[in-house]
């Protein structure tokens, strides 16, 4: 059976010396921290908290006041010319749209009216050209009946003529064949114009 050795005394001292030492040191923290608890809760703190809070604002506001401010002061300088500058472009874009319409408008008008005067035109000058053909027709249509109407007569003329001869050479011949009378021609061309004139009353 082993037999345990003893530690030397000296060992044991120095065991002993470092765990008086840790908990010294961790009854110092304890009595610390029950004694202020958080550094900036401390009243003893407020004067350089408030000296540094001064001066951190302060510069802040001097940063804020010299880099930020002119900076989005600039953006929105620009951001307002920009928005000038397109509502003076889109004014002149609505101007010349305007003026093109205008301009767009006024020549249609004048086709139109440039349209309706050329069709006027037309129909008046196809309304002179077709009453003065209509006239032309009518005045051919006119000699032609007249010429028509000549040759009628001449022809009817010429036919009494050739029936008051035949007529009359009938009745000279029928005269002497059935009554043995000799008739003078003169006489039978008398007789029968009497007789054709009687007819002709007849008739009207």
């Amino acid at each position: 059976m082993t037999q345990e050795v003893a530690p030397p005394a000296a060992a044991q001292d120095d065991a002993h010396g470092t765990a008086e030492h840790i908990a010294e040191g961790v009854a110092a923290e304890t009595a610390e921290h029950a004694k202020g608890g958080l550094p900036q809760l401390n009243p003893d703190t407020y004067p350089t908290q408030i000296f540094w809070l001064a001066v951190t604002f302060g510069l802040l506001l001097f940063l804020m006041s010299k880099v930020a401010l002119p900076r989005v002061a600039e953006v929105l300088e620009a951001r307002q010319e920009k928005i000038a500058d397109d509502l003076d472009r889109a004014g002149a874009l609505k101007a010349e749209a305007d003026a093109v319409i205008e301009n767009y408008e006024r020549e249609l008008a004048e086709a139109r009216a440039k349209a309706q005067k050329v069709l006027s035109d037309a129909t008046l000058a196809a309304e002179s050209e077709t009453t003065q053909r209509l006239g032309e027709l009518a005045a051919d249509l006119a000699e032609r009946a007249r010429a028509a109407e000549a040759r009628i007569e001449q022809a009817r003329r010429a036919a009494l003529g050739n029936i008051r001869g035949v007529a009359a050479e009938t009745a000279v011949a029928a005269a002497a064949k059935l009554a043995g009378l000799d008739l003078d021609p003169a006489t039978a061309e008398a007789a029968v114009e009497e007789a054709l004139n009687r007819v002709r009353q007849e008739v009207v």
